[in-house]
């Protein structure tokens, strides 16, 4: 594990409430309820649950996009909406101007800053370089890989220097071999930033395999059901994906997710339980 034991909170939510009204046939419909988290500075943290339970909804609170109908949100003791500046946000399609160069576009959020030109090119080829994509700075994103848009997509929320990563299942559109290669990518940069990390996802092996701890959401009204510590070793390698360790924090998050999954799901999840365990 990174050394988050004693660190101070980062992000701290407090009865965290969201419903919506419909308008219509005055119904309402609750997507977060009682949601409490607590994020610990230079942490990475995954955000684990079903479909619909509110994953995203709480990173678009945290991210700012969304307003909360109750509770509390702050980050470093601060209003989310006064801490906008301390936080970046990668999406699952990339979300890059097809317009601009790869390059260009890492240095979008340094344009809106006001960064000078020269810095800002700088600045772009140091990130271009940490992902790996300096020899594709030239070029535009429809003539890179979903694979290499996402590093791109990376490096732009990098180079805007935010202190939290808010990573809505980023790699969820990209092939098997890929996303993990990617997911490696992703845990050396981490490991050098020192930057918390809030990372949503549906697959299990890529919460365990990334993350410090694992919250794991029941079915909506969301809340957190139960936080998994994640005690391997780091730095961690695809070997970890095989060890004893990981298969028993595999079959402990499987069986408090399980449970959230409704029972139309009962079948198959009674075959892939009996996978994970051996049956």
């Amino acid at each position: 594990m990174s050394e988050t034991a004693g660190a101070r909170d980062k992000i701290v939510a407090r009865n965290l409430t969201l419903a919506y009204a419909n308008q219509l046939t005055d119904a309402s419909h609750t997507v977060l309820d009682g949601f409490d988290l607590a994020v610990s500075e230079g942490e990475f943290l995954a955000l684990l649950g079903p479909s619909g339970c509110g994953k995203s909804t709480f990173l678009s609170i945290l991210a700012g996009l969304t307003p909360q109908t109750s509770g509390e949100l702050t980050v470093d003791g601060e209003p989310v909406s006064a801490a906008r500046q301390k936080l970046g946000l990668v999406f699952q399609g990339y979300a890059l101007f097809p317009w601009r160069t790869v390059r260009k576009n890492v240095e979008t959020g340094l344009e809106i800053r006001g960064v000078k030109r020269a810095q800002r090119r700088d600045e772009a080829e140091r990130f271009l370089r940490l992902v790996g994509l300096l020899d594709f700075a030239d070029h535009y994103p429809h003539q890179l890989s979903g694979g290499m848009r996402q590093r791109v997509a990376i490096a732009r929320v990098l180079a805007y220097g935010p202190e939290i990563l808010l990573m809505d299942e980023p790699f969820g559109a990209l092939d098997a071999q890929t996303r993990e290669l990617l997911q490696q990518e992703l845990l050396g940069i981490w490991e050098h930033s020192a930057k918390t990390v809030v990372f949503v996802t549906h697959s299990i092996d890529e919460a365990i395999f990334l993350a410090d701890r694992v919250a794991i959401m029941g079915r909506g009204p969301g809340r957190v059901r139960e936080i998994i510590d994640i005690d391997l070793p780091r730095p961690r390698d695809a070997a970890v994906r095989h060890s004893t360790a990981f298969v028993e924090l595999r079959q402990r998050a499987w069986a408090s997710l399980k449970p959230e999954l409704g029972s139309a799901h009962g079948s198959a999840a009674e075959r892939i339980t009996d996978t994970y365990t051996g049956a």
